[in-house]
C-alpha cells in the first residue's frame, strides 16, 4: 500500500475531493438536461398538434373570463363580425421578425352577439417617438371573417415583460382580455388570436409568424454529454494516479550519483 502513500497528500486530498464532488454535480445537471428536454417535446408536440387541428369557431374554444389552456393555445379559430378600429390600442415593444421594435397592433373584433375578441393583427413600425399614436392601416370594413390562432392572455411572468402603468392613451404593455373588458365596457373572450387570415396587403401589419419549434435534441445532447463527463471524472481520476506511480519508480529506479570524496592537499 505504500504506492498509495502520496494520496495521503494535502494535493492529491484536494483532487479527489474536487472528483467525487464533480461526479454527483454532473450526474444532476444530465437529469436536469433530461427534464429541459422532456418538457420542450411536450410543448413542440402540443404546438405542432394545435397548429394542424381543423380550425374551430372561436366560442367552441373560448368565452369571456376563459383563460385559455396549454392545449387550446395554438388552436386555429374563425370568427365573423366586424372590426371596430375607434377603440384598437397598440402593444408597446414588440419586434419584427427582422427584430426592429416597434408596436402589435390590437384591434377589437365584434361578434354578431355582442361579444369581443381581441385580434392581434400584427406588427408595425414605430416612425417617430413611441408616445405617439402611430398611424394604422385599416382592416377590411364591414362584416368580415376572420382565422388566427388563439393565445392565452400575457402575463409578466409568462412574458418577462413589466406591466407599466401610465402610458399613453390607446397604448398598451400586455394583451389582457380582462383589462380591456374593463376599458371596452363590453363582454370580451378570453385570450385573443394572432391573425392568419385575410392575408396582409400592401402596407397592412406584419402578421406574426408561426411559432417555431424549441431545440429539443440540443438538451438530450447536452444531457449525454453530462452522464459521459460525470462518467469520465474516475476514469480521469484513475489515470492521474497510475501515471503518479509509475513516474514515482521510474524515478525510485534512476542509478543514484556517487558522492565523491574531498580531495586532500
Amino acid at each position: 500500500m505504500h504506492r498509495y502513500r502520496f494520496l495521503l497528500s494535502r494535493q492529491w486530498v484536494i483532487l479527489t475531493l474536487v472528483a467525487i464532488a464533480l461526479i454527483p454535480t454532473m450526474i444532476r445537471l444530465g437529469f436536469w438536461q433530461q427534464h429541459r428536454y422532456e418538457e420542450r417535446t411536450a410543448r413542440n408536440d402540443l404546438v405542432s398538434a394545435a397548429l394542424h387541428a381543423k380550425p374551430v369557431p372561436v366560442e367552441r374554444l373560448t368565452s369571456p373570463g376563459h383563460a385559455v389552456s396549454r392545449t387550446e393555445k395554438y388552436r386555429t379559430v374563425t370568427a365573423a363580425g366586424t372590426f371596430d378600429t375607434a377603440k384598437e390600442v397598440v402593444v408597446r415593444r414588440r419586434t419584427s421578425s427582422d427584430g426592429e421594435v416597434g408596436f402589435h397592433v390590437l384591434t377589437p373584433f365584434v361578434l354578431s352577439d355582442g361579444k369581443v375578441l381581441l385580434v392581434n393583427r400584427g406588427w408595425i413600425p414605430a416612425n417617430g417617438v413611441q408616445t405617439a399614436f402611430p398611424e394604422i392601416p385599416a382592416p377590411p370594413a364591414g362584416r368580415t371573417t376572420v382565422t388566427g390562432r388563439l393565445m392565452a392572455d400575457e402575463t409578466t411572468a409568462a412574458s418577462g415583460i413589466k406591466n407599466v402603468k401610465g402610458l399613453p392613451d390607446r397604448q398598451i404593455m400586455l394583451i389582457s382580455s380582462a383589462e380591456e373588458a374593463r376599458r371596452l365596457g363590453a363582454p370580451v373572450l378570453g385570450g385573443y388570436i394572432q391573425q392568419t387570415a385575410p392575408q396582409p396587403r400592401d402596407g397592412s401589419p406584419e402578421q406574426i409568424s408561426d411559432p417555431g419549434s424549441e431545440d429539443a435534441p440540443l438538451n438530450y445532447a447536452y444531457m449525454i454529454q453530462w452522464w459521459l463527463f460525470a462518467a469520465a471524472v474516475p476514469v480521469g481520476w484513475w489515470f492521474l494516479v497510475r501515471r503518479e506511480i509509475r513516474d514515482r519508480e521510474e524515478a525510485a529506479a534512476q542509478p543514484q550519483p556517487e558522492e565523491t570524496e574531498p580531495a586532500t592537499v
